[in-house]
């Protein structure tokens, strides 16, 4: 049976993070520390003590062991962590954030823009922009900053295997303007040349074309489970069915013999970047 993911957006205050910041209120209180007290002990403005208590934004690892030990909170906080962190995302990706950091193997198809684990900063901060209805500014920021811990899967000791297939559509659109785009694939380039990465470019000549229903994700997960992820227009599912998956896997399969090879992609983004 899949798992349908279809979550309310985040709201400032619930879940977690209200949690969350109620505990530190009370651990904080307890201790008999005013928010500015706090703050200078853990490098933060009694502002931004502030923000954390009432859940509007999302505490970093850092300043979550940091409070446990300095309001002795015995362990209470820092138990939160994981699930902190997840409430960097949006509520629609986050279970397939947390099965991709801890997949072995990893398969990304994607139509509309560079990958997110492929992004540069800039490159997420424009795509972040242009998203529609308009995210405010605290929101960009915590989805930027959660966008780039994602890629810490590329310096993990045991490194997964990871392959992209990309429309050839997609590099050429310039987002961000120019200079960011020259940035995400010169990016493109560094990555491709790690020994666990596989990047291919779907070219738009290409008289047949096994992707046509949209952008998904496939994943293997240590145990041996096969899963897929996919999403549109903000509605996703993660699919753990086995013969739903299979199909995916067979229309990956189909995109990576129709796409350029590796190295014929590298040459790609190469011209791309002569030419302008």
């Amino acid at each position: 049976m899949d798992d349908e993911v279809q979550q309310p957006e985040y709201e400032f205050g619930a879940g977690i993070l209200g949690l969350f910041g109620r505990q530190l209120k009370l651990f904080r209180e307890r201790a008999g520390m005013d928010r500015a007290k706090l703050g200078s002990l853990t490098g933060y403005s009694a502002s931004t003590i502030a923000s954390f208590e009432q859940g509007r934004r999302v505490p970093p690892p850092k300043f979550i062991d940091q409070a446990d030990e300095v309001l002795e909170a015995g362990g209470v906080l820092s138990a939160s962590k994981e699930e902190v962190a997840r409430a960097q995302y949006p509520a629609f990706f986050r279970n397939a954030a947390k099965l991709e950091a801890e997949a072995v193997v990893l398969h990304v198809y994607a139509t509309q823009a560079v990958p997110g684990l492929l992004q540069t900063e800039e490159y997420a901060r424009a795509v972040f922009a242009m998203w529609r209805p308009q995210l405010d500014e605290e929101v960009v920021e915590q989805r930027l900053a959660a966008r780039l811990a994602r890629q810490e899967i590329f310096s993990r000791r045991s490194a997964p295997h990871l392959s992209f297939v990309i429309e050839e559509a997609v590099l050429l659109r310039p987002l961000g303007g120019e200079v960011v785009w020259r940035g995400q694939l010169e990016h493109l380039m560094l990555i491709a040349e790690k020994r666990n990465v596989e990047i291919q470019v779907m070219p738009l000549s290409r008289q047949e074309h096994a992707g046509l229903a949209g952008p998904f994700t496939l994943m293997e997960m240590k145990d041996g489970r096969r899963i897929a992820y996919a999403e549109v227009q903000g509605d996703s599912r993660v699919h753990t069915e086995r013969q739903r998956v299979r199909e995916l896997e067979g229309t990956y399969g189909t995109l990576r013999a129709q796409a350029h090879t590796p190295a014929e992609s590298r040459a790609l983004i190469e011209k791309l970047l002569g030419e302008r």
